[in-house]
């Protein structure tokens, strides 16, 4: 017999759900400016005198020297390179800070950049989002959700029901946001580590925010809405293939740790009855609003610990090599033969910028802003489906628990571009 609920029980999990649903996914107005209200208060918080360069400075140091600390740092040949590059960053954040160094690092485009458009940003939105993620994931919303959106996700993108909440998380908040909220499901063991493979890989892209200013860039916020769409169908099209093939589909399905892990269950009769059965019973058994709130800004923090050297000494590599060496001329060669079959103007150009979009997202739109309409729109679809790039993304993945190596997100990367051309282009020559 199904267990009954008091309706003060009933009424906490509907707020706490409101309160985690309206923090992550309603954009609200406020001084002109429209986003999600945990985006906001990460810029009231930014606003405050000196606040970019005191905690960017605490957070890459504190950060880069933690593994040498722990003694970690030599755990296995990969950890020991990435501790040292830890290190870097320490070196280019007081470089960003007292905006002292050579004269290519401290272009605005290089070390200010990063410094200022990715690692104050995203260092402090995971521990202030991490702090809300209790009301998203702590209190049956994601158990609710996983139930309803079964029939889809499953079938589709081989993830659980509550994935969708991840996927919705990117797009209107941001790719370190459901990173974290992915992160966190993996080690409580309600994802096996193909999923959590496939979910971040997949749908911890840039927020709609963020695409809005590569179509300003590009000149077509005139097309903003056939932008939006197309980019967020092409980018889960791609997704469902991807899972399907090499790396993704050789990931162990396995829980964290190897512990037992809490998988779906599958929906039996009513539906809705059985995600509020399921929804209820999460509830039910949730720790206090005060024990999750601290447990899960703990792990924010311990992230953004992790994160914040690698996005400051990654980025900065990723640009230098994008801006200053042939590396991404050479690599553009992959995608020619597919720009070419697709018959994308100007394929080479084409081909050439969707390499530099692996360094960062946003250096691929700035290469063809005078080039044809077709080729503009490709690139500002792809730029966003790719996902993978150094100067956030894989650091941020990288940062998790999340079982990918640096040659699944290089792999991963050359499919999710190859996949996007051949799938966006005949869709661009039909429309314009």
């Amino acid at each position: 017999m199904a267990k009954e609920y008091d309706g003060i029980k009933i009424f906490k999990f509907i707020l706490f759900a409101a309160v985690g649903i309206f923090m992550f996914f309603v954009p609200i107005t406020i001084d002109g400016k429209s986003t999600i209200p945990l985006d906001h208060i990460v810029n009231y918080i930014r606003a405050i005198p000196n606040y970019g360069p005191i905690y960017s400075g605490l957070i890459v140091t504190i950060g880069g020297i933690l593994p040498f600390i722990d003694k970690t740092w030599n755990r296995d040949k990969t950890t020991t390179i990435f501790s040292f590059i830890k290190l870097l960053g320490i070196v280019f954040v007081f470089m960003a800070i007292f905006n002292r160094g050579p004269e290519f690092l401290m272009r605005d485009d290089v070390i200010p950049f990063i410094h200022q458009k990715i690692v104050i940003s995203v260092t402090t939105i995971v521990p202030i989002g991490s702090i809300f993620l209790a009301f998203l994931v702590n209190y049956g919303l994601m158990e609710f959700i996983g139930v309803l959106m079964q029939p889809i996700m499953k079938p589709i993108w081989k993830t659980p029901g509550r994935s969708a909440i991840d996927a919705v998380a990117s797009f209107v908040g941001s790719y370190s946001l459901a990173l974290l909220i992915t992160d966190r499901v993996y080690q409580e063991g309600k994802y096996t580590g193909k999923e959590a493979a496939i979910i971040a890989t997949g749908f911890s892209t840039v927020s709609a925010t963020f695409m809005i200013i590569v179509a300003d860039t590009l000149d077509i916020m005139n097309h903003w809405l056939l932008y939006f769409w197309l980019t967020l169908i092409i980018t889960f099209i791609v997704t469902a293939l991807t899972a399907r093939i090499y790396p993704l589909n050789k990931k162990p399905e396995v829980y964290y740790n190897n512990q037992e892990g809490s998988p779906e269950k599958l929906a039996k009769g009513n539906r809705f009855k059985m995600a509020y059965k399921e929804g209820m019973e999460a509830f039910d058994n949730a720790p206090t609003v005060v024990e999750s709130v601290l447990d899960n800004f703990k792990s924010g923090l311990r992230l953004a610990l992790s994160i914040g050297p690698l996005l400051m000494s990654i980025g900065v590599i990723g640009i230098v090599l994008a801006e200053y060496t042939p590396l991404f001329d050479i690599v553009g060669y992959i995608f020619y033969p597919f720009t070419l079959l697709a018959r994308v103007p100007e394929p080479l150009l084409a081909a050439k910028a969707n390499a530099l979009s692996i360094a960062e997202m946003f250096l691929p739109a700035l290469l063809v802003t005078e080039a044809p309409i077709i080729t503009r729109f490709l690139i500002a679809i792809v730029s966003v489906s790719e996902i993978l790039f150094f100067s956030a993304s894989i650091p941020c993945m990288m940062a998790t628990e999340i079982p990918l190596t640096m040659k699944d997100y290089i792999i991963i990367w050359i499919e999710r571009v190859v996949l996007s051309i051949l799938i966006a282009a005949p869709i661009l020559h039909l429309i314009f």
